[in-house]
């Protein structure tokens, strides 16, 4: 799979939802990580991320017009020990406390399914980067209905080893607009990923659609310091 711009991958797509980057800078210095949440209704619009420790949290922009906070508010990424977790969700916590009892991102996963927001069902997304010996390996997964029956949850897990410079992989709730919506297809779509962190940002905010769009976390975590550095977007400002 030959990798594409983020701009080529997102930019022709006005409803891909909620999505995940991971993956290696293109100076190989960097663990790269983002996450995009976009909305179509005034509630899902209603957001903003504010940072919370080494994680982030959704937060409604505008208290006194939040309707229902249970599948918009959420941590979408935490860190634990060398593993920072990003999610669509609060599988977030699910990934977080399994892994605290000694268990696996899969094993929480597997306690898990798509959100019960008839009739999208709304896959549930999620990625994990470990951090080790000055290198790291990631996963993803996708929880989604079987083509929009809610009596089967399909699980899909991927695992990227010794990840290439300037490569990461995008994974996003929908395939594109629609009523229902249609869930991903597929397997994480490889995209090209900056050197720099600004650059990144730029790119992939501008490549959302700007009606829909909401508000975008973007991380480089340094291989040889594991330094941190993040940067947050938000329309509602």
């Amino acid at each position: 799979m030959s990798p594409v711009s983020i701009s080529e991958a997102l930019k022709s797509n006005s409803y891909p939802g909620r999505g995940i980057i991971i993956g290696k800078s293109g100076d190989g210095k960097y663990a790269v990580s983002a996450y995009f949440i976009m909305g179509r209704s005034e509630n899902s619009r209603n957001r903003v991320f504010v940072e919370d420790g080494r994680g982030i949290r959704t937060e409604a922009f505008d208290p006194s017009k939040l309707v229902d906070p249970s599948l918009i508010i959420y941590a979408p990424v935490r860190v634990f020990e060398n593993k920072t977790i990003v999610t669509n969700g609060d599988q977030t916590d699910t990934v977080y406390d399994f892994l605290n009892a000694g268990k696996s991102f899969e094993d929480a996963l597997r306690a898990r399914e798509f959100e019960p927001d008839a009739p999208n069902f709304t896959p549930r997304i999620s990625g994990m980067i470990e951090l080790k010996n000055g290198g790291f390996s990631y996963k993803l997964s996708i929880l989604k209905s079987a083509n929009g029956n809610n009596s089967s949850c399909e699980r899909f897990f991927y695992e990227y080893e010794n990840p290439i410079c300037g490569e990461g992989r995008l994974i996003h709730t929908y395939k594109h607009d629609g009523n229902p919506i249609p869930s991903f297809e597929g397997e994480p779509r490889a995209v090209k990923l900056d050197k720099d962190i600004d650059a990144f940002a730029k790119e992939l905010w501008e490549s959302l659609d700007s009606e829909n769009k909401v508000s975008l976390f973007v991380r480089y975590i340094c291989l040889e310091t594991n330094k941190e550095e993040t940067r947050i977007i938000n329309k509602n400002v």
